[in-house]
């Protein structure tokens, strides 16, 4: 047996990884050093702008922008965070009815442009709502986690100072993508129907779109694709741990390359249109790698 690998790793308090983290799952090839961090994204301009980690967690359109610019890490087919994504946009009702049909020439809050929930939403609103994404001012609080990405002519960035919900119920935006909040006051959802909106999402399109998947630094898998089998297969014993998840198209923690295709595609689809990448990856292209060290299918 060759000897074990130590990772520096950065993965968030997730029900999919407190086995793996508390030690319950473990393997005698890959040990964890574990960057203590409850919100995993808090440390992902670390991951791409420095190599800090060897392996964890990644928003897939961080991932994307990393790929383009030549970062040295590889995708595994294993959703560390998915969710539906129709819940995630507010509008201010104090300011008068809005719905997701009147976004065309308004101003709408994301906390970076290159956020993946961002990204899913933006999707949303031009497919299924027939909103021109390119006449909607973004209005900005973060920069991208990639140094080398330059926002597009229609993003703006907040004042110092501004916090984004404060400015919707402000009137200074007309809707913000806030995340996993619940209504307060005169904030309501854009999108009112939005769980069975997203029910019937899921089940057309592939599955509770992707937004974190695990990556692994690309020396260890050139070096080490032993320990990345190993990696996989403990990261999937770790989801088995967690109790209470959805199946089918509502499972929002897939695992397998066939598993996972088809919303991480359409998501690259999604990236191209917005100009956050230059080009599309189809999923074999993304998943070479991971392919070639477990499987066909990842599985």
């Amino acid at each position: 047996m060759s000897d074990p690998v130590t990772l520096h790793s950065l993965l968030g308090n997730h029900p999919n990884t407190l086995a793996l983290k508390s030690g319950k799952v473990s393997s005698p090839l890959v040990n964890f050093d574990f960057f203590e961090v409850k919100v995993a994204n808090t440390q992902f301009k670390a991951m791409v702008r420095d190599q800090k980690y060897d392996f964890g967690e990644l928003a897939v359109v961080t991932f994307l922008q990393a790929k383009i610019y030549g970062k040295p890490y590889v995708l595994l087919p294993a959703t560390i965070v998915g969710r539906n994504q129709h819940h995630t946009i507010f509008y201010n009702s104090a300011k008068g009815p809005l719905t997701a049909r009147d976004l065309n020439g308004k101003r709408v809050g994301v906390r970076a442009y290159t956020q993946t929930t961002g990204a899913w939403v933006r999707g949303f609103l031009a497919e299924d709502y027939g909103i021109d994404l390119k006449g909607v001012t973004w209005v900005t609080f973060e920069d991208p986690h990639l140094a080398e990405y330059r926002d597009p002519p229609n993003v703006e960035r907040a004042g110092e100072g501004k916090v984004i919900k404060q400015m919707l119920l402000d009137g200074e935006i007309d809707a913000a993508i806030l995340g996993d909040v619940a209504e307060e006051g005169p904030l309501k959802h854009l999108i009112p129907d939005h769980e069975a909106t997203g029910r019937a999402w899921a089940t057309r399109s592939g599955g509770v779109p992707i937004n974190h998947l695990a990556v692994v630094r690309e020396s260890i898998v050139k070096s080490r694709p032993d320990a990345v089998r190993e990696l996989y297969r403990i990261l999937k014993e770790s989801r088995a741990a967690a109790t209470s998840l959805p199946t089918g198209a509502e499972d929002p923690l897939r695992f397998g390359i066939g598993a996972v295709s088809r919303s991480l595609e359409k998501l690259v689809n999604n990236a191209f249109h917005q100009g956050l990448i230059p080009k599309r990856f189809s999923a074999d292209e993304l998943f070479a790698d991971a392919m070639r060290i477990l499987g066909v299918d990842g599985a």
